[in-house]
């Protein structure tokens, strides 16, 4: 089955298209991060306006990249939520209108369904059962995952997603959007000690999660830099590293105790937080050390992208499902309601 997937959730525009039989054949994406970076975060009109520009453009390279011509497209999946309504319409009503011409069926897709089953299309995917991190700028959940659309909520932020908090703690810092990479470009260069941020909600037992507070450490620690004359780069390098290894972390003390609490010793973390290096190398030593496995997605895919829309589509397409000619999407929508394949 060849499945052309449309990614259009905020602010990127995703097409890929995926062979049931051969893999991915081709992939594009557009980041909208030079349109929003002037308002430091992303405006929802602008974003939707911009997927509608982009969109057929992308298609047709997807589909030259491919070799492939349109007749040869067996169906059609896009992000039908969570997201922004208005970013979600344009890649629905583009999917409806081309299924409905070309006579095939078009599917929405769970948008952290396909960051998490992202490292499907790694060359060693991981194998079910497996505890989930989802991480990224809206959501940041603990999920046992026992097969596609069999997902437990183990544990969620209560407050504030860790990529929400990143972004904020830059801003706040005088950082430029989006703020989770420049807070890592920093860190890099932090001094280890000068700074250092409680791990919120890892002295009590439980798998919630919440980053507000450290977003509000952060602020406070720097006024007092700022009130002491003290705005200089390597300040800004020292409480971001200070920022990155709290959040750092707390998912590490969170993932330790997801995994004993299910008896999993694989872990997959999906979402734009996972291309994090320091999160990627922390998970791996906590996993060592218990002997397990870590697996995530290409750096490509671990932002949003049309791949995984076009891979998770495709299982659920595989397996029978289908939908009607109604364009449908949602704001929010609890991963936990989807059916099992």
């Amino acid at each position: 089955m060849l499945v052309l997937g449309l990614e259009t959730s905020c602010d990127e525009t995703g097409v890929a298209l995926y062979d049931s039989e051969h893999g991915l054949l081709a992939d594009a994406l557009f980041s909208q991060i030079d349109l929003h970076r002037v308002y430091g975060g992303v405006v929802p009109e602008l974003a939707s306006r911009d997927h509608v520009k982009r969109m057929l453009p992308l298609i047709r390279q997807v589909l030259a990249e491919a070799d492939r011509v349109a007749t040869q497209i067996d169906a059609i999946a896009y992000t039908a939520g969570p997201g922004l309504v208005g970013a979600l319409l344009v890649g629905a009503s583009c999917a409806q209108a081309m299924a409905y011409a070309w006579g095939i069926p078009a599917l929405g897709v769970h948008h952290m369904e396909g960051h998490l089953l992202a490292p499907m299309l790694e060359e060693q995917p991981p194998q079910f059962p497996f505890v989930a991190l989802l991480v990224s700028g809206g959501h940041t959940q603990l999920v046992r995952v026992d097969g596609i659309g069999q997902y437990e909520l183990l544990g969620e932020s209560l407050d504030d997603a860790a990529g929400e908090a990143f972004d904020k703690t830059a801003k706040l810092i005088g950082l430029n959007y989006p703020g989770g990479p420049e807070i890592a470009r920093l860190a890099e260069r932090g001094t280890p000690g000068r700074f250092t941020f409680p791990r919120p909600m890892t002295d009590r037992p439980g798998l919630a999660l919440s980053f507000s507070g450290l977003k509000t450490f952060a602020l406070n620690t720097w006024q007092q830099c700022r009130n002491a004359g003290d705005e200089s780069e390597q300040t800004r390098c020292d409480l971001s590293l200070a920022f990155q290894e709290a959040v750092v972390d707390t998912l590490t003390i969170k993932c330790k105790r997801a995994l004993k609490q299910t008896g999993l010793k694989r872990l997959v973390i999906a979402g734009g937080v996972s291309a994090n290096r320091a999160l990627r190398a922390s998970l791996e030593s906590m996993l060592a050390s218990i002997n397990g496995n870590v697996y995530y997605a290409r750096p490509a895919f671990c932002t949003d992208n049309g791949a995984m829309i076009a891979y998770a589509g495709c299982q659920r397409l595989l397996a029978g499902q289908r939908q009607g000619l109604a364009i449908s999407v949602q704001a929010r929508w609890p991963m936990e309601q989807l059916p099992a394949v």
